[in-house]
């Protein structure tokens, strides 16, 4: 575990003190602020909760504890990684040349991993994540449409076990283009991609209007939404499943879950910051380790998402003393 900065060293010792089903926790980062966290709860190291102190290394203590627990669990040294909120610009004032986890595990096994949340009413993925408004239209290509689309699908049947996925391809423009009226993208690229999905048996339906494909998931009729960018996906998520979704990285060959809310600093200290949605992540990384183990038993190939086999490229030299 990660807890990242600002509320996640708080809520990552409240969900210690109620998770269950962990045998053993590895917190990496800022060793000062996670101990004065565990100290709060009234924890203490034990076998069951160790530290490496990622402080002193060549990158900021939250970035070197990432690269540390990527590195970790692609050895089998830990069974998955679960991270608290970083605040990025922060970081990339220090010299952070990634916009957030999601862009650096990507760059460190050297994938194209895609960006989802689920554990509420909603499980939405993202085919665009950390940019500008103005560039999503121009990075909406078919090639990312059907990456994100294929890696969810099997994510669902790898990871949660569902036999027959059902996506919902969003449009980009208001009422999925009006039929070109309001936009080209649909008619140029997603209806096209959504084809060529279909034929390879994907069961995603669309383009069709944002309003539509949340309404029609909510009640139950897809599995997962497929959102053209990030507040498409994350403002309907986080307006009906707040505090319990868990931001579930697909398409790594690791489990890696995390919070669905930031670093929310003007919170710090005052006992007050939610680790629901850090119980969540706990809860789901446990889940999906399962899931890879059960499929090890019986001589699968143990996938959430559908990465294949990496080296692991570009892994610093970071300082790892474990403390229990």
């Amino acid at each position: 575990m990660t807890p990242g900065m600002g509320i996640g060293f708080e809520v990552t010792a409240a969900a210690l003190k109620v998770i269950r089903g962990v045998d053993c926790v590895r917190l990496m980062g800022d060793g000062p602020k996670i101990m004065e966290a565990l100290r709060r709860q009234g924890l203490a190291l034990s076998p069951q909760i160790e530290l490496v102190d990622t402080c002193g290394n060549d990158e900021p203590a939250p970035v070197a504890a990432i690269r540390m627990a990527a590195k970790a669990a692609f050895r089998g040294e830990v069974d998955g990684m679960v991270t608290g909120p970083i605040n990025k610009a922060a970081l990339v004032a220090q010299g952070f040349s990634c916009m957030g986890h999601t862009d650096m595990l990507g760059e460190i096994f050297g994938v194209a991993p895609v960006m989802a949340f689920t554990g509420g009413v909603l499980r939405v993925a993202l085919v665009t994540t950390h940019i500008p408004l103005s560039a999503v239209a121009a990075a909406i290509q078919p090639e990312l449409v059907a990456h994100t689309v294929r890696t969810a699908h099997q994510a669902l049947i790898d990871g949660l076990g569902i036999a027959a996925p059902r996506l919902a391809l969003c449009g980009l423009n208001p009422h999925a283009g009006e039929g070109g009226l309001l936009g080209r993208c649909e008619g140029d690229v997603l209806a096209p991609t959504a084809a060529l999905l279909r034929a390879e048996g994907i069961d995603v339906l669309g383009p069709i209007s944002a309003e539509a494909a949340f309404m029609l998931a909510k009640n139950g009729d897809f599995d997962l939404v497929v959102a053209m960018y990030h507040d498409q996906g994350l403002v309907p998520l986080k307006m009906l499943d707040f505090g319990r979704s868990v931001n579930w990285t697909l398409g790594l060959p690791i489990v890696r879950t995390s919070v669905d809310h930031g670093t929310a600093d003007a919170l710090v200290g005052k006992s007050v910051a939610d680790p629901s949605s850090m119980i969540a992540a706990i809860g789901l990384a446990t889940k999906l380790v399962e899931v890879r183990r059960s499929a090890a038993s019986v001589g699968a190939t143990a996938s959430v998402g559908s990465a294949a086999s990496v080296g692991l490229p570009d892994l610093v030299a970071i300082k790892s003393t474990v403390y229990r």
